[in-house]
């Protein structure tokens, strides 16, 4: 996987599923750093923000999933994305503490 991100810098494939795979082993961190690597080169790729606000809801960081899930679908994703971007928005729980204050 490495070797594919060197040859071709450009090219963010590599890079997603880098961070797709990393968060499956739930290096969350790990994920994160190469999304934000992954921002310099397709700043408009909306899977991009996407996969970013699933790990800040699987980190229950309600705040950061939802601002990265309106970056998401601010770019005009696919109908597929627009669809699971949807869907995970509606999944995410905002505890009540969070809920008072909007």
């Amino acid at each position: 996987m490495e070797r594919a991100i060197l040859a071709d810098k450009k090219n963010p494939l590599p890079m997603y599923q880098k961070a797709n795979i990393l968060v499956s082993l739930e290096s969350f961190d790990e994920a994160l750093e190469v999304l934000e690597e992954l921002k310099e080169y397709a700043p408009r790729e909306s899977s991009v923000y996407a996969l970013m606000g699933k790990i800040y809801k699987r980190r229950n960081m309600h705040e950061k999933a939802m601002l990265h899930f309106g970056l998401a679908l601010d770019l005009k994703p696919s109908a597929t994305d627009v669809a699971s971007i949807k869907a995970a928005i509606e999944k995410l729980h905002v505890p009540d503490e969070l809920e008072d204050s909007l």
